[in-house]
C-alpha cells in the first residue's frame, strides 16, 4: 500500500497533515487528518480561581476568543446559581453575534475565496488573499471591511477585538453607551450591503464546482446544535437539538448541563483532536455535524426577515431532507452573517440593551457548571468543577472543530476518492482535499490548545504503510 502525505494543511486556523492509503492496484482505500498539536488547556487550568477562567480560556484562540468568554461566563453563572440582567445578556448576545460574523468573513475571503474566484486547479501561487487584492480589490476590501465591523463591534462592547474583557461570571462589565449605540446602527446597512453582494456572487459561481458539491463530505450523517425553545436559530441559549439525515428529530430539548448523556468523546492514536460522538449510536456510527450547516438544518426558523427569505432557499436544496453536503457550509455561513446582522441591530434597539443593571453578584453555589453557545465552528461546552472557594479542580472542554472531526476524516476520504489519480497526483487534485477540510473551517490551534505556524502535511503511503511521498504545504 501506498500513502500521500499532505503536510502542512493549508489556509486553515492551526496545524495538520492529511494521510492517503492506496491500495496495491493504486486505488485509495483510506484517508484521515490528522491533529499534530497537543491538547493541555483543560489540565492547566486546575487550581485557577473561577473568575480567571473568562480570561483564561480566552487564550485558547486569537481567531474566537469571544465564543470561550462567553460559554466560560456562562458556565460561571451556573456555579454561582445567578441569571445576567436582561441587558448583560443582549450585549453577551450582540458581541457573540459579532463574533460569528468576523470570523466567517475571515473564512470566507481570506481562506476560501481564492478557490472560488480562480478555481481549484489554479496556479498554487494564485490561490492567497494577495492575489485577490491584485486582481479583485473591491472583493477583498469588502472582506476587509465586513470583518472589521464585526470586530469594531466586539471592541465597543467587550473592551478589546482580541480576548475581550468586559464579558464577565454574571454579567458584563461595561454599559451600552447611548452614543455607541448609534455609532453601530450606522455601519449596519453598509455592512449588510456586502453581506448581501456575498451571497450573490456565491450562487451565481455555484453551477462551477458541480462536482466539488458532489463529493467535498456529502453523505449522511447526524447534524446538533443550539435551537431556541420555538425551534429557532440561536446562538447564545437554548437547547441541544439531534437529527438523523432524513431529518428526523432524534432528541428535541436536551439541557446542555446534561450534554455527557448524549455525547461521548473518543481518542484516536494518530490525532490529538478528540472525536465526539452521538452515544445512543455509539462510536463511530453516531458522527454528527456541527457548526453554520448543522444550525440551518436543525433549526426551523431564524427570526429574522431577509435571513430567514434565504432560509427557504437554503433548505429547498435537501429536498425535505437536511442539506448533506459540506461544500453549502460557505453558504450557511453567509446567511448567518446576513442573520447576525439583522439580528444586532433588533438587539441594538431594544430599550433593555441600555440598562445601567448589567451584572448578577453571587457566590459559588454548585461544584459543576456548564457553559454551552454556538461558535462560528459549532457547538461548544466549557464544563468546570470546582470546590467551595471556587478553585477549578477539572475542565471539560468540548471544542466546535472537535465535534466535527469524524465528519472531516470522511470527508477527507470521500474527496481523495473523487479526486485522486496515483498515476498523475495533480497540485489541484491535493487542494481538493485540502478544500474539504476549510468548508468546515476548523480551528486547530483552538481545538488543541498548542503554539506554533500555521501548517499541515499530506503523506502518500503504500500498502504496507510505508511514506513514498510527502507533499509540504507551508
Amino acid at each position: 500500500m501506498k500513502t500521500i502525505i499532505i503536510d502542512p494543511v493549508t489556509r486553515i486556523e492551526g496545524h495538520a497533515k492529511i494521510t492517503i492509503d492506496l491500495n496495491e492496484d493504486g486505488s485509495v482505500e483510506d484517508a484521515r487528518l490528522h491533529v499534530t498539536q497537543y491538547r493541555g488547556f483543560e489540565k492547566f487550568c486546575e487550581g485557577k480561581i473561577y473568575t480567571d477562567m473568562p480570561a483564561l480560556t480566552a487564550r485558547t484562540c486569537g481567531i474566537c476568543p469571544v465564543s470561550h468568554v462567553i460559554s466560560s461566563s456562562k458556565a460561571c453563572d451556573t456555579l454561582l446559581s445567578v441569571t445576567p440582567p436582561k441587558a448583560a445578556i443582549n450585549i453577551r448576545k450582540i458581541v457573540n453575534l459579532a463574533q460569528i460574523i468576523q470570523s466567517h468573513t475571515l473564512n470566507f475571503y481570506h481562506l476560501s475565496s481564492p478557490d472560488f474566484v480562480y478555481g481549484f486547479d489554479a496556479p498554487k501561487e494564485d490561490r492567497n488573499i494577495f492575489k485577490l487584492m491584485q486582481t479583485h480589490p473591491k472583493m477583498a476590501k469588502d472582506g476587509i471591511e465586513l470583518r472589521a465591523f464585526g470586530q469594531k463591534i466586539i471592541e465597543s462592547l467587550a473592551g478589546k477585538r482580541i480576548h475581550p474583557t468586559g464579558i464577565i461570571p454574571g454579567g458584563v462589565s461595561n454599559i451600552l453607551e447611548i452614543e455607541v449605540k448609534e455609532k453601530l446602527l450606522q455601519e449596519i446597512p453598509r455592512a449588510m450591503k456586502i453581506a448581501q453582494n456575498t451571497l450573490k456572487y456565491f450562487k451565481e459561481n455555484l453551477h462551477k464546482f458541480q462536482k466539488e458539491i458532489d463529493s467535498f463530505a456529502s453523505f449522511s450523517s447526524l447534524f446538533m446544535a443550539i435551537v431556541g425553545e420555538d425551534g429557532s436559530l440561536e446562538h447564545y441559549d437554548g437547547v441541544l437539538r439531534f437529527i438523523d439525515s432524513e431529518g428526523n428529530v432524534l432528541n428535541e430539548a436536551i439541557d446542555p448541563q446534561n450534554y455527557k448523556e448524549f455525547i461521548g468523546e473518543a481518542v484516536e492514536d494518530d490525532s490529538y483532536l478528540k472525536s465526539p460522538y452521538y452515544k445512543p449510536l455509539g462510536y463511530p456510527q453516531g458522527m454528527y455535524r456541527v457548526g453554520a450547516l448543522a444550525r440551518l438544518n436543525v433549526a426551523t426558523k431564524c427570526g429574522t426577515p431577509l435571513a430567514d427569505e434565504e432560509l427557504k432557499n437554503f433548505k429547498a436544496l435537501g429536498r425535505g431532507k437536511p442539506v448533506q453536503n459540506s461544500f453549502y457550509y460557505h453558504y450557511a455561513r453567509i446567511i448567518e452573517i446576513i442573520y447576525g446582522l439583522e439580528k444586532i441591530e433588533q438587539l441594538l434597539r431594544d430599550e433593555d440593551t441600555l440598562s445601567e443593571n448589567i451584572v448578577a453578584r453571587g457566590k459559588i453555589n454548585v461544584s459543576r457548571g456548564v457553559g454551552c453557545s454556538e461558535a462560528p465552528r459549532g457547538t461548544l461546552f466549557h464544563d468546570y468543577q470546582v470546590d467551595s472557594n471556587g478553585i477549578i479542580e477539572k475542565v471539560n472542554l468540548i471544542i466546535a472543530t472537535g465535534n466535527n472531526n469524524l465528519a472531516m476524516n470522511a470527508g477527507v476520504k470521500q474527496v481523495a476518492k473523487a479526486f485522486i489519480d496515483p498515476a498523475n497526483i495533480t497540485d489541484g487534485a491535493l487542494n481538493r482535499v485540502e478544500a474539504v477540510i476549510r468548508c468546515f473551517d476548523p480551528c486547530l490551534s483552538c481545538s488543541t490548545h498548542a503554539l506554533g505556524i500555521v501548517s499541515s502535511q499530506i503523506e502518500l503511503r503504500d500498502h504496507h504503510k510505508k511514506i513514498i511521498k510527502i507533499f509540504a504545504r507551508n
